[in-house]
Parts: C-alpha cells; sequence; structure tokens
C-alpha cells in the first residue's frame, strides 16, 4: 500500500512574522549580568519550587530554602536549553521540506530566536551556579511509531507545544515576581515575550496537522490523546531533579522525589501548571477524555 503524503502545512502568519521582526532584540548587548547575585535573594519563585505548599518546604531552613530555588532555577534552564536544542533539530529537518514551504519564513525567525534564548539560559547558569543540569532520559517514542507519518508528525510539534506552553506558565509568572533578582525576571520576561508567538505558531500547526488525522486516520485520535497525557506528564516530572535537592542540601533525595511527586499540594500544582494546555487539547479533541 502506498504511504500517503502528508499535505502542505497553510498557515496565516503574516502578523506572527511582523511581531517577530518588530520585535528583534540583540540578546548579546541588551541584559546587564551582574558580577553576582545577593544571596538572599531566591533565583525562583518559592511558590514554583517542586516543594512549595507542602510541609516539606516547611521543615527546610531558610538557607536549604533558598539554595533550592537556586539549584531548581538552574534545573529549570537546564531543561529549556535541552529542550530548545531538541526542539532546534526537529525544526532544522524540515524547515525547507515541501510540507512546511508555506511556514519555511516564521521557522527561520523561530531557529533564530531559540538559538538566542539558548544562550542566555546558559549564561544564567554558568555564571552564577556554574554548570548546567544534564539532560533527563525522553519519554520514548515506541507507543506511535506505528502511527501515520502525518500523525508522528503532528506529535512532533505537539511535543514542542507542551514543552514551550510548561515553559511559558513559569516564565509569565517570574517575569513580575519582585522578590527575584533583576536578571532573573529579565530572562524569563525576554522569554515569555518570544514564546507568546512561538505558543500561537505551535497551536496553529498542530491543529492543522491533527484534522488530517482526524481525516484520514480517526481511529489514531485515542492513541495520540494517550500519549500527550503521558507526555504532560513526563513533563512535570522532569521539574523534580533529585539532583537539585542534593545540592541544595536536603537528604534522601530520591525519596522526597516521590513524595513530593504525590503530595496533594503539588497535584493541585500541576493542574494549574497544565490547565491552559489541557483546555487547549480538550477543545481540539485530544484531551484526556479522549484516552477513555
Amino acid at each position: 500500500m502506498a504511504v500517503r503524503e502528508i499535505e502542505p502545512v497553510v498557515l496565516e502568519l503574516d502578523r506572527l512574522e511582523q511581531l517577530a521582526e518588530s520585535g528583534y532584540y540583540n540578546p548579546y548587548t541588551m541584559f546587564d549580568w551582574p558580577d553576582r547575585i545577593a544571596p538572599d535573594l531566591p533565583w525562583m519563585s518559592e511558590s514554583l519550587t517542586t516543594l512549595g505548599g507542602t510541609p516539606m518546604w516547611d521543615e527546610l531552613t531558610r538557607e536549604q530554602q533558598l539554595a533550592l530555588t537556586r539549584y531548581e532555577a538552574i534545573n529549570f534552564f537546564s531543561l529549556n536549553i535541552h529542550g530548545i536544542r531538541e526542539l532546534m533539530s526537529e525544526v532544522v529537518m524540515r524547515i525547507h521540506e515541501k510540507t512546511y514551504a508555506n511556514v519555511s519564513e516564521f521557522l527561520h525567525h523561530f531557529i533564530g530566536e531559540e538559538n538566542e534564548h539558548m544562550w542566555f539560559f546558559a549564561q544564567f547558569c554558568l555564571r552564577y551556579g556554574g554548570k548546567l543540569y544534564p539532560a533527563q532520559p525522553t519519554l520514548k517514542a515506541d507507543p506511535v511509531d506505528h502511527l501515520s507519518g502525518v500523525a508522528r508528525e503532528m506529535i512532533v510539534f505537539a511535543r514542542i507545544l507542551i514543552f514551550e506552553e510548561i515553559v511559558d506558565h513559569f516564565n509569565a509568572h517570574m517575569a513580575t515576581d519582585q522578590t527575584l533578582p533583576p536578571i532573573a525576571r529579565e530572562i524569563n520576561r525576554v522569554h515569555h515575550q518570544d514564546e507568546s508567538r512561538h505558543v500561537a505558531f505551535g497551536r496553529m500547526i498542530f491543529t492543522d496537522l491533527l484534522r488530517q488525522v482526524a481525516r484520514h486516520d480517526p481511529d489514531e485520535v485515542p492513541v495520540i490523546a494517550e500519549y500527550l497525557e503521558n507526555y504532560l506528564q513526563y513533563s512535570i516530572g522532569t521539574l523534580y531533579n533529585p539532583a537539585a535537592y542534593r545540592d541544595a542540601g536536603i537528604p534522601d533525595a530520591l525519596a522526597l522525589r516521590r513524595l513530593a511527586l504525590a503530595h496533594p499540594a503539588r497535584v493541585e500544582a500541576h493542574d494549574r501548571i497544565l490547565k491552559r494546555t489541557r483546555k487547549f487539547l480538550t477543545r481540539v479533541g485530544v484531551g484526556r477524555e479522549a484516552v477513555k
């Protein structure tokens, strides 16, 4: 049986391209990098830490709490760096394919901006934390390897979209958190500004590809929905890095990770983080209810 070709993606991106061009900035000159960050300032909003809202947070000394904000900020920015590297490699492979000819111009902006994001996240980590955390094992795509070509393409862009929406939830909050040092606020603000365009694009291309799947291979939709639900949970799990607990001087890191992930306060926090994404997935027909 002949393999069905993926239909060209046709999107109206003039406004997003204009915003990318008009909002261009030079990341290599715009940030005022201090020599050091005051030791009594958190680097991540305390409510966004993986122990936020739990008794485990209250049991920490103030020194441990501040240390956890530092190392979880480094983990968060490291996740951004590894995620950007993965999505850039996927986009570069597709940028001049016939399927994406209509969106190629925007993808050039996308790649350029993501490369700059990777640079300033790494600058923060290396200047103030002295390291990046290694990339975490990725969620295997085995359950969807047998799907149609268009479904597999859609999943690539779905992973990018989910990554960006979760990150943007954190960026939007920390961009205005006055307890954070100015350099941390500014990095989150700039990234949030760019990601609003990337999320808009991601939703558009995801929806276009999903329409093709629903039209030609509707039986694949529940499989996709199940995979995306698992990917949401995997993505949340990457925020809970036992290495960050150990670096903050907190003992029994693996046990603490298991306890924190399952704590009701954190489950509620996960729902807040994923609320916007879940609402979108439900609206387009691949939300949790599609798994049942």
